[in-house]
């Protein structure tokens, strides 16, 4: 698990740097290592550190859900920059950039992508609850709808009344959506709970009381049969 989660990182790191030196050069080189490093921090504080202790099954379930919930995080910020583009001129100016670099489709590939990611809970309840999959795909849905906002055709007259006056609050609704599976998502997959560990330990503690009166039982009547095959004095 660890190497996986050095290759994740390594990846994001790269990425992150790639893209703050495509915009800023030099400087961006320098602040995008200062930015990795401190996410690879953030990471390996979080994840690797719990991950050691915990058993390969939980392990599993924890591998899933960072690499569910990565994807998910970054659509999450693309919303919350969608939202804050109509009130800050510099949130705007990113969503933009991000509009030009996917060639007008970020909307349809975000739809696209959420729908697919919707699919694994429900192939795989056992590492990701199937409720969050079909939160996913729903949402996916709406941005799917969005993005073809654009196109002329009956289905979009349709429904485009509707992402026209409401547009800001069908966002604040994806972004409530989205950070609820992430949570949660998160908190389905800690190694162990509170409640949990008490629990064990009071399992633990009867099963050792039982054993002991066991334990008890067993040397009484190896006891009684000693004294059964002493000879009687007369």
């Amino acid at each position: 698990m660890s190497k996986v989660l050095d290759i994740v990182m390594a990846g994001v790191i790269s990425g992150i740097v790639a893209y703050t030196t495509s915009q800023l050069g030099v400087a961006g080189t320098v602040i995008g290592a200062v930015l990795g490093s401190m996410l690879y921090q953030l990471m390996n504080h979080f994840f690797r550190k719990p991950i050691d202790n915990v058993d390969s099954l939980r392990t599993q379930k924890m591998e899933s859900s960072i690499f569910y919930v990565f994807p998910l995080i970054l659509i999450l910020g693309i919303e919350v920059l969608y939202l804050l583009a109509s009130f800050y001129h510099f949130s705007g100016q990113i969503f933009q950039s991000l509009e030009t670099a996917t060639g007008w489709n970020l909307f349809r590939t975000i739809g696209i992508g959420l729908l697919i990611m919707g699919v694994y809970p429900l192939l795989e309840p056992d590492r990701i609850d199937r409720k969050y999959g079909l939160i996913v795909m729903a949402v996916g849905v709406v941005k799917l709808m969005a993005g073809f906002v654009d196109y002329q055709s009956p289905l979009v007259s349709l429904y485009l009344p509707l992402f026209q006056q409401f547009s800001e609050l069908i966002s604040l609704v994806l972004i409530t959506a989205l950070l609820y599976v992430i949570v949660y998502i998160i908190h389905d997959s800690m190694p162990v709970k509170a409640g949990d560990d008490e629990e064990y330990k009071s399992k633990t503690k009867k099963a050792g009381q039982i054993e002991s009166q066991i334990d008890k039982l067993i040397k009484n009547d190896k006891e009684q049969g000693k004294d059964q095959d002493k000879p009687d004095k007369k």
